[in-house]
């Protein structure tokens, strides 16, 4: 069986539609999906918690608490 790339389906089909009827489109995709759980490619639910950790590394040897004061006194000179 072939596979379908979203990239074809959009140029042979959905490109060629008038804007009005992509964005019903769109509108009805979005519904679909928002009716769905979120799901990985293996078929369980994600949890918020699996990210945890992400990102740590960007905040090595930074000090919470001098960060958080460095942005009160920015908030402090804003008009």
């Amino acid at each position: 069986m072939a596979v379908v790339r979203a990239e074809d389906i959009y140029e042979r089909h959905i490109k060629l539609l008038p804007a009005a009827e992509r964005l019903r489109l769109l509108a009805i995709v979005a519904q679909d999906l928002a009716a769905q759980p979120a799901q990985s490619s293996e078929g369980h639910q994600r949890s918020l918690l699996e990210l945890e950790g992400l990102g740590a590394e960007i905040w090595q040897g930074i000090d919470a608490q001098e960060y958080v004061n460095e942005l009160r006194k920015e908030w402090d000179h804003r008009p």
